[in-house]
């Protein structure tokens, strides 16, 4: 038997099955000729009958009648919908047409009681697919707008006349190695927009589509090649798309189809549909965006028209997340609140515009379409930018909201806010979180209703508090949706504040969809000397007053990194690796970079060295100094070196900072200078800026900052493959951590699980806060029988020093006790208070007015101040500051930066934490992913491995022959990594031989068992009998239910929670092991649920 390869030429392989799938999925095909015939020329694009014939089945009422459109009527559309003002521009009249799609357009009829009546019309029945006409075309040939060529579309869709889709197919494996056909097809599409060509009919054009067998992009009108993007559709019916492919085209639909193509090409396409036929790429995009219903849902709800980058389609991750948040909005609580939840999607993939994209989805889900929405940021400048997104994308209701719609929807103080929460109507307004401190204490801030939907931008940094309850206290029962590129990971404050991860769309996944761009991690490690003698001599002099432990603690101040990170020499050296590897590598490319520094001063510092370069342009974006401090003289040559800086830079130049700063990012983006940005922490989160492709790392970063950081500089930009991180801080672990930590996560939520669920037990418990009464009380029994408790001196005098002489004759200070035990309660006081203000039922509970909590916040002012003067006033601490100008001195002269030594490869960011193979690694990078396993490795077992003292003990210990076996293979890395890895692999899946299987599956159990075996000792364990061990493992399991039942029942107290453990374990542990053994065990499962609870 002879068989005969598949035919990949584009009309066979491409254009063909597309249209095959399309009739499938609810298109009517028309043939070249019959289209051009209903379009009545080469210059038009219309298909005037369909839309005449849509208008024609139209109705309106009037005065509780219903009336088809008036011929009158119908022509009046018409006239509309061809005139689209081309000479404003391509988008301006592809705006004006969506505006008259979504809208609708009103006419003027002449009704029989002889009145004249206006109503609007809608083109496109939004609402009923089945009400609109489908027709699909090939070799849409349309004369260019100065008649000297044509261009033709390989398939134009037109929706009741109008041609919303226009798609370019391409067969995949023409074209140049290494580049992509449907490049070309992308590049076809916006060629053809241009004015000499064919842009009268992207005026009307909705979604474009450049397909092959093996890729499948998509964009709308104006989109760059860069945006176009992949469809991946999340809710797709593999079993249902494979049937569509392989049904059978209707007889007179296949016959047209094939009716003027080649015999040999029809006997192909009747030979392949014959046959099983998997789906493609190409089926995916087809069936995901253009199915009519979803096509209609698309572009209704999912089309913005933005000032500044055009028109935007949403991509697939903003579809899918509105869906996921709607549903969790229109879910109630049973007290009838709305529920809410966090959007996940990683920095730099359009979390802002998602926003508003769920803001006109409220409008148009009639459900929900009386919702307002509050949106609640931490900072002015992301406050800023959210809102000229919305009222440039659309959300106030209209295509484009005006600056002063903008300005108006903003609350300008604590008060504008509870006014507009209490009996405001306003559809959309922006706070600053720190405003409902103010505002919570207005009467008048607060509303009941749930039809209130508040959007938190970057929820995991400012609501882990007071302010985040008072906002909840005021808006019970709106739906609170925080929206993340990096939420909060476990044992991180406020983890579910808001609730589920309800969409998840992470940092692999964009750069697989090419939505941002890949990063590259590279090493330079600043080679130092430190002149010790000098140092010691140093130290020596200048702590001769000292005594031993001031002395030892001043020194242990000075050895800490950040010392000697600041040191001139060191910045100076590394300022000359930057501007020579910006010089090099990225000005050329019109890019531009950033620079995160430590201190303000260490930017300052960065500023000048990198301006002696003379090789690169620097600009310091800081928050303003505090000029109370640092001062030692009225002399400015004495200022401290950021006040004189600021001063320099800022205020002799008469420069608002604000100003300054919003000039300084224009400048950025533009092509001239600034080449760097030297930052602390402003534009460290949430600076936008597409040039920006480099960020030099000067600074302690981790967890979720670090991800949010190196995030700065992802943007696509059409000269920029990679955004390119370079450390000279060595923050490879916690890169690799954090990566390494967030894809855990997302493998955890798959798409929308509450990871509190998946941790098990521990859910967070409100708080301990009935202590706090108890502790206040506490604090003030310390100052019993001063004569006024309005004279401070009396609070200090009650806690001086006061020498006596012991039974020796040796003087010691009486007091000490009382000023040990005076700041262990403040700070239980000052933890609980902290506890309590994260609490939402703290703020409920009607035990504790407003009053009362302001009051013991005033007394953890107080106390805690008078702390601090009691220290002083028994030299118990050092006020280091008049050492700090002498160290600093000293690190400049003493510190010298020799070299900086380079990495010889990079880290691709987004592959960290991925399995790869290590026999294709470089003996360096084994070593390296070695020393990862090992840190990781260490930080697991102290912390996650806390609240299981057994397990920590067992692979602590573990761990230590670990590392001794792999230090006698130092010469082969490869079984060093091999030794760590399968380390971990076993710490993963916590396997301990003491521990029974029967308890395998049940952590919490296996913890209590392992208190046991430490009271015990393992070799008590291992002489008991069978019975005995299996007596034993039951006892666990019992002290499970026990915790569990403690926690549910005593969920507002901690130490009922532990006072029902001890009462309830006692008995029956003491039954097996006696009473000293029974005391110690129940003491260590006290223990182990502490550690459980304060980690929610």
């Amino acid at each position: 038997m002879t068989h005969s390869a598949p035919d990949t030429r584009e009309q066979a392989s491409a254009q063909l099955p597309a249209l095959h799938l399309l009739c499938n999925l609810g298109w009517r095909y028309l043939s070249s000729a019959h289209c051009l015939a209903l379009r009545g020329s080469t210059r038009e694009v219309l298909l005037l009958p369909r839309l005449i014939e849509t208008l024609q089945s139209r109705r309106f009422d009037y005065k509780g009648q219903t009336y088809p459109l008036s011929p009158s009527g119908i022509d009046q559309i018409v006239r509309e919908l061809s005139a689209l003002p081309l000479g404003d521009g391509l988008l301006a009249a592809n705006e004006r047409l969506y505006q008259l799609l979504t809208l609708g357009i009103t006419v003027t009829e002449f009704m029989p009681d002889g009145k004249k009546h206006q109503p609007t019309i809608a083109v496109i029945d939004w609402g009923d697919a089945a009400h609109n006409l489908w027709d699909i075309t090939e070799e849409c040939e349309v004369l260019s707008t100065h008649g000297t060529h044509t261009r033709t579309p390989d398939i134009v869709g037109y929706v009741n006349g109008l041609p919303l889709v226009v798609i370019e197919t391409k067969r995949a494996d023409a074209g140049h190695a290494g580049k992509s056909m449907v490049a070309e097809a992308v590049s076809q599409q916006l060629r053809n927009q241009r004015a000499e060509e064919i842009p009268q009919l992207f005026a009307y054009a909705q979604v474009l589509l450049a397909i092959s067998l093996t890729e499948a992009r998509y964009g709308t009108t104006h989109t760059p090649a860069k945006f176009w993007a992949r469809w991946r559709d999340e809710q797709v019916d593999q079993a249902q798309l494979s049937r569509l492919k392989n049904l059978p085209l209707p007889a007179a639909t296949r016959d047209a189809l094939l009716a003027d193509k080649p015999a040999p090409l029809r006997a192909y396409c009747q030979t392949l549909w014959a046959k099983p036929m998997l789906p493609t790429e190409q089926d995916l995009l087809l069936a995901g965006l253009l199915t009519p219903a979803r096509l209609l849902e698309v572009l209704r709800g999912f089309v913005l028209f933005d000032r500044k980058v055009g028109k935007i389609v949403a991509r697939y991750q903003q579809f899918f997340g509105i869906r996921a948040l709607l549903a969790q909005i229109r879910t109630r609580r049973p007290d009838g609140g709305r529920q809410g939840g966090v959007l996940w999607h990683t920095t730099g993939s359009g979390k802002s515009f998602t926003m508003v994209f769920l803001t006109k989805a409220l409008v148009l889900d009639t459900a929900l379409t009386q919702c307002r929405v509050l949106v609640v940021t931490d900072r002015t400048d992301l406050e800023a930018q959210l809102s000229r997104n919305f009222i440039s994308g659309g959300a106030f209701g209209s295509a484009v909201g005006t600056k002063k719609e903008g300005e108006r929807s903003k609350a300008t103080t604590g008060r504008d806010l509870a006014r507009r929460i209490g009996q405001g109507s306003e559809r959309i307004t922006f706070s600053l979180v720190q405003k409902f401190t103010t505002a919570a204490k207005l009467p008048e801030c607060h509303n009941a209703s749930a039809d209130l939907i508040v959007l938190v931008d970057e929820g995991h940094r400012s609501h882990g508090g007071e302010t985040h309850e008072r906002m909840r206290k005021a808006l019970p029962n709106a739906a609170y949706l925080a929206f993340t590129g990096t939420p909060l990971l476990k044992n991180e404050k406020a983890a579910n504040k808001f609730g589920p991860i309800l969409h998840a769309y992470t940092m692999q996944r964009a750069v697989e969809d090419q939505t941002v761009a890949p990063l590259l991690y590279e090493e330079r490690v600043p080679e130092l000397e430190v002149n010790a003698a000098a140092v010691t001599r140093w130290f020596d002099k200048i702590t001769a007053g000292l005594s031993d432990a001031q002395s030892a603690d001043l020194k242990k101040k000075f050895a800490s990194k950040r010392a000697i990170y600041g040191a001139a020499n060191r910045i100076e050296l590394i300022a000359w690796d930057i501007a020579a590897h910006f010089n090099e590598n990225i000005k050329p490319l019109g890019l531009k970079g950033q620079l995160a520094t430590d201190s303000k001063r260490d930017a300052i510092r960065y500023k000048r060295a990198l301006d002696e370069t003379g090789l690169v342009t620097g600009a310091v974006v800081i928050s303003p100094p505090d000029t109370r401090e640092g001062n030692s003289d009225v002399d400015e040559d004495t200022l401290p070196e950021v006040q004189k800086w600021w001063k320099q830079a800022i205020t002799d130049q008469r420069l608002d900072p604000q100003e300054y700063e919003r000039q300084t990012v224009r400048d950025f983006g533009g092509d001239g200078d600034p080449d760097l940005l030297i930052v602390v922490d402003k534009l460290l989160t949430g600076f936008d800026e597409p040039r920006n492709a480099v960020l030099y790392i000067d600074k302690p970063l981790k967890g979720h900052n670090l991800i949010q950081a190196v995030a700065r500089v992802n943007r696509l930009h059409d000269a920029k493959r990679y955004g390119i991180l370079v450390d000279y801080r060595g923050i490879l672990t916690e890169l690799d951590t954090a990566v390494r930590a967030y894809q855990d996560l997302e493998t955890r939520t798959q798409g929308g699980f509450d990871v509190a669920d998946i941790e098990g037990l521990y859910q967070a418990i409100s708080t301990e806060y009935r202590r706090l009464p108890a502790l206040n009380a506490r604090l003030w029994a310390f100052f019993d029988g001063l004569a006024s408790h309005d004279d401070p001196e009396q609070f200090r005098q009650r806690l001086s020093p006061r020498f006596v002489a012991d039974e020796e004759g040796a003087d010691y200070d009486e007091r000490q006790k009382l000023r040990d035990d005076f700041s262990a309660v403040l700070t239980e006081f000052g933890l609980c208070l902290q506890t309590a203000l994260s609490s939402r039922s703290f703020f409920e509970d009607a035990a504790f007015p407003d009053a009362l909590i302001d009051r013991y916040k005033h007394d953890l002012r107080f106390f805690s101040g008078l702390r601090r003067t009691a220290r002083q006033d028994a030299m118990e601490t050092v006020d280091y500051s008049i050492y700090e100008e002498q160290i600093r001195k000293l690190v400049d002269k003493q510190v010298i930066g020799r070299e900086v030594r380079e990495s010889s490869g990079a880290y691709v960011v987004h592959e960290l934490g991925k399995r790869e193979d290590p026999q294709t690694w470089s003996e360096e990078k084994t070593r390296n992913e070695a020393d990862l396993i090992q840190t990781r490795l260490r930080k697991t077992i102290e912390q996650e491995l806390a609240s299981d003292p057994y397990a920590q003990k067992v692979f602590g210990e573990l761990l230590r022959e670990a590392i001794a076996e792999a230090e006698a293979m130092f010469d082969h890395p490869l079984k060093q990594y091999a030794v760590f890895k399968a380390f971990e692999q076993r710490l993963e899946v916590r396997q301990i031989p003491s521990i029974p299987v029967a308890l395998a599956d049940n952590p919490h159990a296996s913890a209590y068992y392992g208190a046991i075996l430490l009271e015990l000792g393992e070799d008590a364990m291992h002489a008991k009998s069978a019975a005995e061990t299996a007596h034993l493992a039951d006892l666990a399991l019992t002290i499970d239910g026990v915790v569990r039942t403690a926690i549910a029942e005593n969920s507002l107290n901690l130490h009922s929670i532990e006072s029902q453990i001890r009462q309830t374990l006692l008995p029956p542990i003491f039954d097996l092991v006696g009473l000293d053994h029974a005391k110690a065990i129940v003491e260590q499962v006290v223990h182990i649920t502490r550690i459980g609870l304060s980690r929610t």
